[in-house]
């Protein structure tokens, strides 16, 4: 294989790639290349094939015959690469794959081994001095022996990328593969990694940026390929494109708008917070009425972070307390009862039980109706299938397993259990986080109708832009305490972000 491929040829060539799997073509014949120095975005709703085409080229999956794939002008299978040859292609995934408990130069250490000297012993100077080296290329300030997980999660992502990159040499171009790198980031510390993906760009190697952020594609990228049911549907440069027209491209249709204008607020009181803290939040005066969206935004630390749980008595306060509807709310059985619902960040972890079906999860929080002694599964799978029909999960298949549901519907099904419990206070944390652009409309559709019912919703939020379109109002954190309320006029999502920041 070639180590020094020419401008004009790509670092990888994907041609004629398909994958189908019993009862379902996941990749149909998608085409797409790489060129050296180039940040190539790959958009699409959940669904759309996207992590089939990452795990084929992570050598997890075998792809159908006929599929070809080149690296440096090369085919190969990319299935069995050799090690050289796979360690020029190299996926690094939302989760980062680093062991938080190892420090800085294990972690780069892993599968590739450390420098020795006599009689095989690790040469620690050596090691330290070329980990430092490699960080210094990508500016982080840190002791090779630092543990990782005492790291900011932006230095945390670019040590994934340093050992990603680390066996690149000179002139040994290679594609780094990056899976919603910035889904757990705020906006300060996606900069950063901004910053070393565009260094590792100039340096003549590849990238494929995978992202349901359409700013960040936008402001990262300079060209994009768009699936859609696991076919090519676009592939151009990004100038050529605005926001709209790649949206229309992604969901098939045009979105006349993404977001729904909140409803006007009632004048009931619905949910009150008083001095409420928590370990990053100080202190929290907050009352939100029926039929009200108020956001919450902050950096990490700022105590955004921990609204929800304290809110749903998930969290026990440090002081302070939480109301609902005039009643003392505690524990989240408490809540529940008063008549709060908690749609968590952690979908999987928290908000859902993975391995069960559909049908189980929506009706969980609330069996009453289907019998006192023992369960009516007729009307129990009526049930369900009313709220599948309801918030539009894809496939409409109550007994399908959620866990093999894409983002976007895992998290319709999430807020239909609750929603089916006609809350008078909804809390949200992270609701799009890794969800498509079509999900999202419809979230913030079923938002809208929630609120316009009765509702009141707080919506704990990194997505400056999401917040400053649903809400009415936004409170942003700095240090614990409500630093700004912003309305109106000046709530928008660059007044949200500089306030943030301030």
């Amino acid at each position: 294989m070639t180590d020094q491929p020419t401008r004009q040829q790509p670092l990888i060539d994907i041609e004629s790639l398909s994958k189908s799997f019993p009862g379902q073509v996941a990749l149909n014949n998608v085409s797409m290349q790489i060129l050296p120095g180039q940040i190539h975005a790959l958009v699409g709703q959940n669904g759309s094939g996207k992590s089939t085409l990452i795990k084929i080229l992570a050598g997890y999956h075998q792809p159908d015959p006929g599929s070809i794939v080149r690296l440096h002008g090369e085919t190969v299978d990319i299935a069995t690469l050799d090690p050289h040859e796979r360690a020029h292609l190299h996926v690094m995934h939302q989760d980062l794959g680093l062991v938080r408990s190892l420090s800085i130069m294990e972690n780069l250490a892993l599968g590739r081994g450390y420098h020795t000297g006599a009689l095989g012993r690790i040469n620690w100077a050596k090691e330290a001095a070329r980990v430092s080296a490699l960080l210094a290329e990508f500016d982080v300030r840190a002791d090779p022996r630092t543990l990782v997980q005492a790291l900011a999660p932006a230095d945390q992502a670019i040590i994934a990328l340093v050992r990603a990159l680390q066996d690149w040499g000179d002139g040994e171009w290679g594609v780094l593969v990056l899976d919603e790198p910035t889904a757990s980031l705020p906006k300060p510390e996606v900069d950063r990694l901004f910053a070393a993906v565009r260094r590792i760009a100039q340096r003549g190697g590849g990238v494929i940026f995978v992202s349901h952020r359409l700013d960040e594609v936008f402001d990262l990228a300079d060209h994009v390929t768009v699936l859609r049911d696991g076919v090519v549907v676009g592939s151009q440069p990004l100038r050529e494109l605005d926001q709209t027209r790649l949206i229309e491209l992604i969901v098939g249709r045009a979105i006349d708008d993404l977001y729904t204008a909140p409803p006007e607020p009632m004048s009931e009181v619905a949910v009150q917070t008083e001095n409420l803290a928590g370990e990053n939040l100080i202190d929290l005066d907050l009352t939100v009425r029926r039929g009200e969206v108020v956001g919450v935004a902050g950096l990490v630390g700022s105590g955004r972070d921990e609204v929800a749980a304290l809110l749903f008595g998930a969290k026990r306060p440090v002081r302070g307390e939480v109301r609902v509807g005039g009643r003392v709310v505690r524990a989240p059985r408490e809540a529940i009862i008063a008549g709060m619902a908690l749609v968590p960040a952690d979908r999987k972890g928290l908000g859902c039980i993975p391995e069960h079906t559909v049908r189980e999860n929506v009706v969980l929080p609330r069996l009453g109706p289907f019998g006192r002694f023992w369960l009516r599964r007729d009307a129990e799978r009526s049930e369900a299938v009313r709220w599948v029909v309801e918030v539009d999960i894809r496939p409409a298949d109550p007994e399908r397993r959620i866990i093999t549901l894409s983002g976007g519907n895992q998290q319709k099904a999430v807020l239909a259990r609750w929603l089916r419990t006609s809350p008078s206070v909804l809390v949200l944390d992270e609701p799009t986080q890794g969800v498509d652009v079509g999900a999202k409309a419809s979230i913030y559709e079923l938002l809208a109708k929630s609120a316009e019912g009765g509702t009141a919703i707080i919506m704990c939020s990194s997505d400056a832009e999401e917040l400053a379109h649903v809400c009415d109002r936004v409170l942003v954190l700095r240090g614990g305490k409500v630093a700004t309320e912003l309305s109106g006029g000046s709530l928008t999502s660059d007044r949200i972000v500089q306030e943030i920041l301030s």
